[in-house]
């Protein structure tokens, strides 16, 4: 008789800098603590922030390559190979459970927002990941209604994995600080409380947190892999946050657990 997968949890983490994949701090041991407190996915699905297309692609390769996207770090980043297998047969389910057309593109593999956190979480790389792309030309409820879309394969043992940074403004970093800027904290706040009241409607309306959300971020691709984590959420899910802070300046590391 087999097993029944219980409902796999969702996550949003803030990923940072990817100097955090060969560092040992706050940030990655938070994310190995999440690793080890959640069930071992039998799939994990990736919305990286850096795979920002036009239109919705998805990766169906049986081996996804690694992808460097990264410039002027250390000769040891660049030598980080997150060896596994991708998952054809879920990632044509996912496509075929979003309700607009999602384009196989097998361009693309592994990028930072992928491997510079799961080889934290799952050193081993023995769980297969198969990314989904952020769409450039959709709007945010589009992001939110895909992640309701794709909530289903929580039922099937997928981890449902969102990589970016609330507040992202490279324009604004400040390697010198410890802490965040006040418009920083602010939005991270506001966004952090209308996730703790359950207010999705109000984070994908992000602009209505003002002044401080125009500076959090120029292009949305670090935000929006969260809008499909908050649409994947369900009404009894239990929240978590780790690593709750901002950082540099202009970069929130917080991560968003539900489960």
């Amino acid at each position: 008789m087999e097993t029944a997968i219980k409902k796999m949890p969702i996550l949003f983490v803030g990923h940072g800098s990817p100097m955090n994949a060969i560092e040992d701090n706050n940030y990655s041991r938070n994310w190995v603590k999440v690793a080890s407190e959640i069930p071992k996915p039998e799939a994990i699905l990736v919305i990286s922030a850096h795979w920002f297309t036009n239109g919705s692609r998805i990766t169906d390769e049986s081996n996804p390559k690694m992808v460097y996207d990264i410039y002027g770090f250390p000769d040891e980043l660049y030598k980080i190979e997150y060896k596994t297998k991708g998952s054809p047969e879920l990632a044509h389910l996912t496509k075929n459970l979003i309700h607009r057309d999602v384009k196989v593109d097998n361009s693309w593999g592994y990028d930072h927002g992928t491997w510079s956190v799961l080889c934290k979480m799952y050193p081993k790389a023995d769980i297969p990941v198969y990314q989904l792309s952020v769409d450039s030309k959709a709007s945010a409820d589009t992001h939110f209604q895909i992640g309701k879309e794709i909530s289903a394969l929580r039922e099937k043992g997928v981890l449902i994995f969102g990589s970016g940074n609330v507040v992202h403004n490279l324009s604004k970093i400040n390697r010198e600080m410890e802490e965040g800027y006040p418009w920083a904290v602010e939005f991270d706040n506001y966004i952090k409380e209308k996730i703790i009241n359950k207010q999705y409607q109000d984070a994908v309306n992000y602009e209505t947190a003002g002044k401080c959300s125009e500076l959090s971020f120029f292009t949305p691709e670090h935000f929006y892999p969260l809008l499909y984590i908050l649409g994947a959420a369900q009404e009894d899910d239990r929240l978590s946050i780790y690593n709750n802070s901002c950082t540099m300046g202009s970069l929130s590391m917080t991560c968003y657990l539900f489960e």
